[in-house]
């Protein structure tokens, strides 16, 4: 078996739930993983046939409009289990509002305050956001990982408002 990485070790994760299809388990990574880890439609098609074929999942029930069921293996278990007790090594950020500031000066005094107003307003969102899961939390880890968002999104907002308007 080769090393998991991190897109696979989340798909088994949310698997050990319960059998879902593609799209559940696109649907279940933004609602589990929030804007800490981002997992897309092309990702997870892409890693479900990589997972079937090291045998870290097998293929479940048919449903509608030929979604395909994919249920976690004893050996995807396994595997999961040996990514979470492995080094994590360094996290990585990808953020798209920061790539657009490392390269705003590409664009109209207009469209930089649209850029800003924008992310404004979408982290601002992701704040109230990551509250409402802090004040849900039912475990200390879940609670950690609210607070955690909470933290990021307002980091950002600091961010944005060290940005000078003009």
């Amino acid at each position: 078996m080769s090393e998991l990485n991190a897109t696979a070790a989340a798909l088994l994760g949310l698997l050990h739930d319960g059998p879902a299809t593609g799209g559940q388990l696109v649907a279940g990574a933004g609602e589990r993983f929030g804007a800490f880890f981002s997992v897309t439609r092309s990702q997870v098609y892409r890693e479900l046939p990589a997972l079937s074929k090291e045998g870290l999942v097998r293929l479940g029930k048919q449903g509608p409009r030929s979604s395909q069921q994919y249920l976690i293996t004893a050996a995807g278990k396994k595997a999961f289990k040996a990514w979470l007790t492995s080094e994590a090594g360094p996290d990585h950020l990808r953020s798209p509002l920061i790539l657009r500031l490392v390269h705003a000066g590409s664009l109209t005094a207009k469209q930089r305050v649209s850029l800003l107003e924008t992310a404004r307003t979408s982290y601002g969102q992701q704040l109230d956001d990551a509250k409402t899961a802090t004040k849900s939390a039912e475990g200390p880890y879940e609670k950690a990982v609210a607070e955690f968002a909470q933290a990021q999104a307002k980091a950002a907002l600091k961010l944005l408002d060290a940005i000078p308007s003009a």
